[in-house]
């Protein structure tokens, strides 16, 4: 429940340290074409110019199979008007550093096998030094050895970073459709059962086991269940991220299942249904279509399981199973009340915060338990990532975006969240005749507070809980809403649901089966719970009967 795009997060270390990504081109000596590489550098040291034209291209001396932390690595001549690089450990980066410059190196390069950091010190050894010195990860090492000659040019210097990515209008729109949407017809479907309901239908009280209350308690477990998972996510990401990737392809199939069949069931062909057997399942003789869709919809979850690395394209299955999965979740979750719309919201609130600001002062490692989890741990040997989150690759052409992650995401949870009460203000609104307001407000509060996200993070440039920002806006302008309607107590309390009912029995009839008299009339209650059923697999039925039951739900 996070928005995870290139998070940085110790903005609060005791301990002042700067930290910049910069390019290092190398190229082969006598070619103009190169190849840019990924840095992490102190600015505290040296700055690095901002265009490479501007960049002063020297000649790299290979000291890898050194550390550079005493005289003795330090070979015969010196670096004259070089850039040595050499291996990270055994002193600190200003014993290394020193050492190069007094030995007339006119950069240091630090190759590292851990996560890049900022080569940090003090202010007295910052006014000493006055060459850059920079990170580079050992996998880009190796690319290099294998793409370059022995005799390299390296030419280091740091472009300005766009504020913002494009990429973000697109989750923007996805995240903002998918709310609108899910809200929409989980309301619309919440407000028909709670009308048959009333009524005292069967067909629907059998239809409304489909759905969940949510009660305090539910969400109570529900809050510990998601720290209990997150925390061994964190130290045990690579058993349990496999675990979490087939659950996701299991949940999302019945998910994309649940929001195509509504339109394939208004398609005139493969009504017909499979003989009569007795296997499990198709005992209930279900239609061809409904086979095939089920096909289709666990085809697409496999092709994205095991393509789930391919960059280029594999994150638009990715992202069509996720809101296929935001919007059967919004639509089987029920908050009937905005009193456990306001719990559940606060409660997740206070989780976000607290695992995404407060965890870096108790981990060892200063990182943040969520944004770790979120974007998958760098020394994760499976190098998995966890698929609850919608992502979209970077749009801008800068050079660093080889430096940070190549996705910007936003997590399911800041959709389903937000989502469950956009669902429970169209519900209302419904029910209570009151022409859209609430769900129209809600929807629009959260658009507002995810761009405030995205404004945060390009501010502040560090990891944001997306929950911040959207619980506040949409709570508050629900509650605003109704007490400027004077409806607080029945919108806290849900209790306005069934004067309203009452009130407006016509406009829900019209949706149930026309009127007949005699026998037929007594199908009048399983059309209605027909029409409830839409997305659920059809009862077991003569085929004989399959066109009567379609002129029943139109």
């Amino acid at each position: 429940m996070r928005l995870a795009e290139t998070l940085i997060w110790a903005a609060f270390l005791i301990q002042e340290v700067v930290g910049e990504y910069g390019m290092a081109h190398f190229s082969d000596e006598g070619k103009s074409k190169g190849k840019d590489y990924c840095i992490l550098f102190n600015s505290h040291w040296a700055r690095l110019p901002r265009d490479l034209n501007k960049a002063s291209r020297l000649q790299i001396y290979d000291l890898t199979t050194s550390v550079l932390c005493s005289p003795s690595d330090v070979p015969e001549g010196g670096f004259p008007n070089r850039i040595p690089m050499v291996m990270r450990g055994n002193c600190t980066f200003y014993e290394k550093v020193r050492l190069a410059q007094i030995n007339g190196a006119k950069g240091l390069l630090i190759v590292s096998k851990d996560r890049l950091t900022p080569p940090a010190g003090n202010k007295t050894q910052y006014e000493e030094i006055d060459i850059p010195v920079a990170l580079l990860s050992y996998s880009d090492l190796l690319d290099i050895s294998k793409t370059f000659r022995k005799e390299r040019l390296v030419a280091m210097y740091a472009p300005k970073e766009p504020v913002l990515d494009y990429n973000i209008v697109i989750i923007f729109l996805m995240a903002v459709g998918t709310v609108a949407i899910g809200g929409y017809w989980a309301g619309s479907r919440d407000s028909k059962k709670r009308y048959m309901k009333h009524k005292r239908d069967d067909g629907a009280e059998k239809n409304d086991k489909e759905t969940v209350d949510v009660t305090p308690i539910m969400i109570c477990v529900f809050v510990v269940m998601c720290c209990n998972m997150l925390v061994l996510l964190y130290f045990f990401y690579d058993s349990l991220a496999i675990w979490v990737i087939g659950i996701f392809c299991v949940a999302s199939s019945v998910g994309l299942y649940s929001c195509l069949w509504p339109f394939v069931k208004r398609l005139p062909f493969c009504k017909c249904r499979i003989p009569e057997n007795n296997l499990p399942y198709f005992h209930k003789r279900p239609q061809i279509r409904m086979l095939l869709l089920s096909a289709l919809c666990i085809s697409v979850s496999i092709t994205w399981m095991v393509f789930r690395n391919e960059d280029q394209w594999a994150w638009v299955l990715q992202d069509a199973l996720g809101i296929a999965f935001c919007l059967y979740m919004l639509k089987t979750v029920r908050l009937t009340t905005f009193k456990a719309c306001t719990l559940l919201l606060t409660v997740l609130f206070v989780y976000d915060v607290f695992f995404v600001f407060i965890t870096p002062f108790i981990t060892k490692s200063g990182e943040s338990i969520m944004v770790e989890v979120a974007a998958g741990p760098s020394d994760s040997a499976s190098h998995e990532k966890l698929p609850m989150v919608l992502k979209v690759p970077r749009l801008n052409f800068s050079p660093l975006a080889l430096c940070e992650r190549p996705f910007s995401l936003l997590g399911f949870g800041d959709i389903l969240v937000p989502g469950l009460l956009v669902a429970y203000c169209h519900s209302f609104d419904i029910l209570t005749q009151s022409s859209g307001i609430y769900f129209v407000a809600c929807t629009i509060a959260y658009g507002i507070g995810l761009l405030i996200t995205f404004v945060a993070l390009a501010v502040m440039q560090m990891g944001q809980p997306a929950l911040l920002y959207l619980v506040p806006c949409t709570l508050l302008t629900c509650l605003t809403v109704a007490l400027w309607r004077r409806e607080l107590p029945q919108f806290w309390t849900g209790s306005g649901f069934v004067p309203a009912v009452a009130l407006a029995p016509i406009n829900y009839t019209q949706t149930a089966a026309p009127q007949t008299e005699g026998p037929a009339a007594k199908a009048e209650q399983p059309a209605a719970g027909a029409t409830d059923q839409s997305d659920a697999p059809p009862q077991e039925t003569p085929p004989a009967e399959d066109d009567e039951e379609e002129n029943r739900l139109k």
